[in-house]
């Protein structure tokens, strides 16, 4: 007969098991119960409902052969049970629940046959264009990567309440224009891929370099824009989703140095590449190969292709700045846009001398470009300073310190000021 201690112990296993199959596979079960209920909120509702079961049940009964399949079927239950209970109160109800109760039991309990592209019908739910771009981001934050409101509101620095309601429009915007939970088909595919890899990237870039307030990274922002990245790769790789990794896991590998101890920015010159993570570099590269190689790729794989040539680069000083302009060259013709006039710009300069760089940017600034951009003002700056035309560079930095909203991209303008008042 078991003893009261051992009973206690079982189900503290048990309760761990469900804690790591919620860490490893809410997402999994949550895609599939959109899927069958059509709806979000019933299926999260359904989510948890699912869990709940398994944490009261398992001890008693002992974990399921095939746990994720359990837990979406009684989900599926669960909803059923939470509409015909609603149903008392509202008739429509009823035939909801009818038709979610129709719905055959085997396509619910298969293992593999839609699991992974119900992951993928969600992420592009979650980005479609019928969506606002900051309705697609939190959306894909909340139901993609699993992050609480109070995360995703901390992360962009916004009151949960008002991230709380971007989701509840976009998930009504969902249902009321009857967005279709699918992935495009072959002819839309591209549009629309590029929609979704958009969506990643602008939440791996304000967890890379934040927009505005006091901490330059936010490390669980880039963490699930990768793990997000590599879902994509896994489920549909196509050469710029591939692209798009690469570029990512390049950027990442850079995170330990990228700010000193203090919180300061460290430029990429001055960081010491004995911290780079190799291993990340080491894939990154095969992975940009790869894209390349393909011939269909576009400007994702090629700013991965820049920011390899910087990695493979023992110290700065040996940096190929001249193929760094040439891959620029080529990602103008792709992506056209004023910044990536301004990045070449700076590669020019690294190759070519200040004078060529500055040039360029004094073009860009006279067009009306890139006014009120920090960092074409910075840019300028420092190739002031390089020049030792101090007038100029002070000029540009208060420019710059104007337009500057990180707090330590502000300290590093400030630090920059000083210095050319010794």
């Amino acid at each position: 007969m078991p003893t009261a201690a051992s009973t206690g112990t079982a189900s503290a296993d048990i309760r761990e098991t469900v804690d790591s199959l919620y860490r490893a596979e809410s997402r999994r079960v949550l895609a599939t119960l959109i899927r069958l209920l059509g709806d979000f909120d019933i299926a999260e509702e359904a989510l948890h409902d699912a869990f709940i079961a398994a944490v009261e049940q398992w001890p008693r009964d002992g974990v399921p052969q095939n746990p994720r399949a359990w837990l979406v079927s009684t989900g599926r239950f669960k909803a059923i049970d939470r509409i015909r209970r609603r149903s008392r109160f509202d008739v429509s109800l009823e035939e909801v629940a009818e038709l979610i109760e129709a719905i055959p039991a085997p396509e619910i309990a298969s293992e593999h046959s839609h699991v992974e592209d119900d992951r993928l019908r969600l992420i592009f739910t979650c980005c479609h264009p019928a969506l606002a771009p900051d309705a697609q981001v939190a959306l894909t934050l909340r139901e993609v990567c699993g992050l609480t409101t109070e995360e995703i509101a901390r992360a962009h620095l916004s009151m949960p309440a008002t991230v709380a309601q971007r989701i509840v429009r976009a998930k009504a915007k969902i249902r009321d224009a009857r967005v279709p939970y699918e992935v495009p088909g072959r002819s839309e595919l591209a549009e629309r891929l590029d929609g979704v890899l958009r969506v990643i990237y602008l939440v791996f870039n304000e967890g890379y370099l934040a927009s505005s307030g006091e901490s330059l990274i936010r490390q669980s922002l880039t963490t699930e824009a990768i793990r997000l990245g590599r879902l994509l790769v896994e489920l549909l790789p196509e050469p710029e989703a591939v692209g798009l990794l690469a570029l990512m896991l390049l950027h990442e590998s850079r995170h330990a140095t990228r700010a000193s101890a203090s919180g300061e920015i460290v430029l990429l010159t001055e960081q010491d590449r004995s911290l780079w993570n190799r291993p990340q570099i080491d894939e990154a590269i095969a992975l940009v190969e790869g894209a390349l190689a393909s011939r269909r790729f576009g400007a994702y794989t090629l700013q991965a292709a820049i920011a390899a040539v910087h990695a493979e680069a023992p110290t700065a000083d040996a940096t190929d700045w001249a193929q760094i302009v040439g891959l620029y060259d080529a990602l103008l013709r792709a992506d056209p846009s004023p910044v990536v006039q301004l990045n070449r710009a700076v590669a020019l300069a690294m190759r070519d001398g200040p004078t060529a760089g500055l040039a360029e940017i004094d073009a860009i600034l006279g067009r009306g470009d890139l006014a009120d951009y920090h960092l074409a003002h910075s840019a300028r700056a420092d190739l002031y300073r390089r020049l030792g035309d101090r007038t100029e560079a002070r000029k540009s930095y208060l420019k710059a310190l104007e337009f500057a909203r990180q707090a330590s991209e502000r300290r590093f303008l400030e630090r920059r000021l000083a210095e050319l008042e010794k």
